[in-house]
């Protein structure tokens, strides 16, 4: 697929594209014929019943579920052809669960600074000064050395929107945000 072009259909600044996306577990149809356009620096919001689908759109994006059929592009790129690698697609998408998923024997620093070092390369002086400058952009650098079952529900999930921030993600998916 061209990376401009789908369909003889120019993107124009899509960052997101969603064409015909379907997705079912057995014989539940969960996603069903889904298209959607994301433009470059838009936001989406998805309202929707319980069970309706909202959680397998993201994990479809984020590449934890395969679609069935359609395709999903980042910048016209489709990432859900069969046999692609997930991990530099991952890691330009960064993704909130609706449990946050943080580590629980990590306090705060340690758990938004672990994939910046790791993944990044990033030395753990110049991951902590980062992690310090957005834990106070979002009111939490007093509790940097506080383990996650320290902290409020509303502080558990800035910690993790903290956490997917400091990987530099174009795309952030964010569940039961």
């Amino acid at each position: 697929m061209n990376g401009t072009q789908m369909n003889g259909m120019k993107l124009n600044g899509m960052k997101l594209q969603y064409v015909g996306v379907h997705k079912a577990f057995g014989a539940k149809t969960v996603l069903d014929g889904i298209d959607l356009k994301v433009g470059v620096g838009g936001a989406v919001a998805l309202i929707g019943a319980s069970g309706s689908g909202k959680s397998t759109l993201l994990r479809c994006t984020n590449l934890l579920e395969p679609i069935d059929d359609g395709a999903i592009l980042l910048d016209g790129d489709d990432i859900t052809e069969p046999g692609r690698d997930v991990d530099p697609v991952r890691r330009r998408i960064g993704m909130v669960f609706q449990s946050f998923n943080l580590f629980p024997h990590m306090n705060v620093l340690s758990n938004v600074t672990l994939a910046p070092r790791k993944v990044l390369g990033k030395s753990k002086a110049e991951a902590t000064d980062l992690a310090m400058a957005m834990l106070t952009r979002f009111g939490l650098a007093d509790k940097a050395g506080d383990y996650p079952d320290r902290l409020s529900g509303g502080q558990q999930q800035r910690v993790a929107i903290v956490r997917a921030l400091q990987m530099e993600p174009e795309v952030m998916l964010l569940d039961e945000i």
